[in-house]
């Protein structure tokens, strides 16, 4: 089975579990789980940073699988800030090479991040998924 179909299997079996769920933080961690089980070891840091509703230009982590993330990142700031910013998905094949990039783990080298709406259309968080292989992410794992 290709990657596409399994990310199609894994929506799948992510809406089954969190179906009926109200609870961001429910639904989020089990999407964090289902993708970080399903991809191990290649991706070896799967979450969401949430948009703090306190300080709505400042993202604050949430839940996800691996080693301790940054807290809290600026819009702007890192690879998950510039997405924020812009709302739109990234792929970063060496994230060595970003500018500005954070470093919550230094095992991460390669890193793709796409914006997550709620249902009014505004950004609620970033979903974060980090690899220790360089350029461990294509167009498939962005749309995914």
């Amino acid at each position: 089975m290709d990657r596409a179909e399994r990310y199609k299997e894994l929506k799948a079996e992510i809406d089954s579990v969190v179906a009926g769920e109200t609870s961001i933080t429910a639904r989020y961690a089990t999407a964090s789980c289902i993708l970080s089980q399903a991809f191990s070891p290649r991706f070896f840091w799967t979450g969401f940073y949430m948009v703090d509703p306190l300080k709505e230009s400042e993202l604050v982590v949430g839940p996800y699988q691996g080693t301790l993330g940054c807290l809290r990142i600026p819009f702007g700031k890192g690879v998950c800030g510039h997405v924020a910013a812009t709302r739109a998905p990234i792929i970063v094949p060496d994230v060595h090479e970003f500018p500005g990039h954070i470093a919550c783990d230094s095992a991460s080298n390669s890193e793709v991040v796409v914006p997550v709406f709620d249902a009014n259309g505004d950004l609620a968080a970033v979903l974060d998924v980090d690899s220790t292989e360089l350029n461990a992410f294509d167009a498939v794992d962005q749309a995914g």
